[in-house]
Parts: structure tokens; C-alpha cells; sequence
């Protein structure tokens, strides 16, 4: 039951993220980190009013305060904030294609950072995968001739995010709270910076724009709350096949709603990267078949 469930949850996440590009688009006209802090702003009043609604205020505080709990969620907070600051600045400035990338080499991420801090074995399929989605990286940079920092950006941070909130202590909606907690205070400095300073995003924008910008909390904040509910129900493993969820859906808005370049040179390393996923995706298959047997 608690894995239908936690299958559900990550469903419905990943289906969120992928849509994403389309409502940030809308709010495409100010400053990738000023929208960055309105998300952490709305996102944290909206955790906070939800725990005084339900009555979990004091429950959230006599777990959430004490320093070897905020020192993890802050972390956690401030990869969140980079992952949000660098897909905002991807999606509102024509890099929606290179969002996807990030989103199908992350599940290669999150294994390897699993042999880097916990130090685990890599079979050898999982190798193989992992050296063609470098190939197909390299391959990019080399023909495009930049390193795709958005791509692999977004895959590190979100993949070390995701591996703090499968070992974090508190439920999904304390952790959040905590994590957009820790930023609020420098989000709202730098917002109200702007808005002094001949940078304004909310004060002299119209009323439809201003609940845009509201509304950014909620919807951030149910993806990631489902998100780390999932990641508490489900195995990593499993979590990750619902990965492909998000850089599918977002890679076909990108070409084909927001006509995003994408030639036979992206065709090749893309096409590297997803032969790949395919290797990993049938070799963790097959071994969850045969423990299943055994």
C-alpha cells in the first residue's frame, strides 16, 4: 500500500516539473534569481500558514530546532535554491532543451553519488550507461563547443538533493518548511533590494503578474512535498525510473511548443545519452526481476 502510494506521489511530481516551463515563461520578464527568492518567499508563507492551519507549528518546531537538523536542511535549502536559480534562467532564456538533458543524466548522478558517499558498487552495465551519457556530454560540448553547465548544473544539484531528503529525518512538509525557512530572510533581502534599486518585479507590475508570483509557491511547493513523501515510501531505484517523466515531456515542449533548436548535433549526443538510459533502465530492470525470483 505505502508503495502505491509512494508511486503515486512520484507521479504526480514528475508530471508537475515537466509542465513547469510553461508557467515560468510567463513570469519570464525579471531577474532569474529575484523570481528564485519569490518562489522561496511564497513557497515558506505557504508552508507556514499550512502548519498553523492543521496545528502542526509546534510539532514542526520541537523537531525542526536543533543545530544538527538545520545544518543538513540548509544544505538541502541551498541546493534546492541553485537547481530553482539555474532552471529559471534555462526556461526564460531559451534553454528549455538543455533542462531536459539535465533531467535524463540525473538518475546516472544520483548512482554515482551513491558510490562516491556510500561507497557502493557500480554493476557493470551501469558503467556502460554511465560512460555513454559521458560520451554523449562530451560529444556536446566538443560540437556545440561549450560545456552544457545548465544540464549538468541541474543533474548535480537536483541529484544531491534528492540523496539528502532520503536520509533526512523530518517529514516532507517540515523539511521543506525548513529548507525555504533558512532562506527566506536573504531571498526577502534581496527582493526588497531590487525593489529599491530600480529593479522591480512586484511592486509596479500589474495585478495578474503579482499572483503569478504568488502562485509560484503553490506550485512549487506540492511537487517537491510529493517528491519527498516519494522518497520516503519507494526505493531510490525506483524513484529514479519515474525521472524519465520530466525531461521527456519538457524536451518535447521545448522543440516543438517553443521551437528550441535542435539539429543533428544535438540528435548524436542526446541520442548517446538516451542509448545510455536505455542500458541502465533494462539492466535495473532485470535485476529487480531476478531478486523478485530469488
Amino acid at each position: 500500500m505505502k508503495k502505491n502510494i509512494g508511486n503515486i506521489f512520484a507521479l504526480g511530481a514528475y508530471i508537475s516539473w515537466a509542465v513547469f516551463p510553461i508557467y515560468w515563461k510567463m513570469l519570464g520578464g525579471i531577474d532569474p534569481l529575484q523570481l528564485s527568492s519569490h518562489r522561496i518567499i511564497w513557497s515558506f508563507l505557504l508552508l507556514v500558514l499550512f502548519l498553523f492551519v492543521t496545528k502542526q507549528s509546534k510539532d514542526f518546531l520541537s523537531q525542526a530546532w536543533n543545530f544538527e537538523t538545520i545544518k543538513i536542511y540548509s544544505l538541502a535549502g541551498v541546493l534546492l535554491a541553485t537547481n530553482w536559480s539555474i532552471y529559471v534562467y534555462a526556461v526564460t532564456s531559451g534553454h528549455i532543451v538543455e533542462t531536459s538533458l539535465g533531467y535524463f543524466i540525473n538518475p546516472l548522478v544520483s548512482v554515482l553519488l551513491g558510490v562516491v558517499f556510500l561507497h557502493e558498487k557500480m554493476r557493470p552495465f551501469q558503467w556502460l550507461a554511465a560512460l555513454f551519457a559521458a560520451i554523449g556530454v562530451i560529444y556536446l560540448t566538443l560540437t556545440v563547443g561549450t560545456i552544457p553547465y545548465i544540464a549538468l548544473g541541474l543533474a548535480l544539484s537536483f541529484g544531491m538533493y534528492g540523496f539528502l531528503k532520503k536520509r533526512s529525518k523530518l517529514n516532507s512538509t517540515f523539511g521543506l518548511t525548513l529548507e525555504t525557512g533558512v532562506l527566506f530572510i536573504p531571498a526577502l533581502f534581496y527582493v526588497l533590494y531590487s525593489e529599491t534599486t530600480g529593479n522591480p518585479s512586484f511592486g509596479t507590475s500589474s495585478i495578474n503578474f503579482r499572483l503569478l508570483l504568488i502562485g509560484g509557491g503553490l506550485v512549487t511547493t506540492i511537487p517537491l512535498i510529493m517528491f519527498a513523501q516519494a522518497a520516503k515510501l519507494i526505493p531510490l531505484s525506483h524513484l529514479g525510473f519515474f525521472q524519465y517523466v520530466t525531461p521527456t515531456v519538457t524536451f518535447l515542449l521545448g522543440v516543438y511548443l517553443y521551437g528550441e533548436p535542435f539539429d543533428h548535433t544535438h540528435l548524436i549526443g542526446f541520442g548517446l545519452v538516451w542509448f545510455g538510459l536505455l542500458i541502465f533502465i533494462v539492466e535495473s530492470v532485470t535485476v529487480l526481476l531476478q531478486k523478485k525470483e530469488s
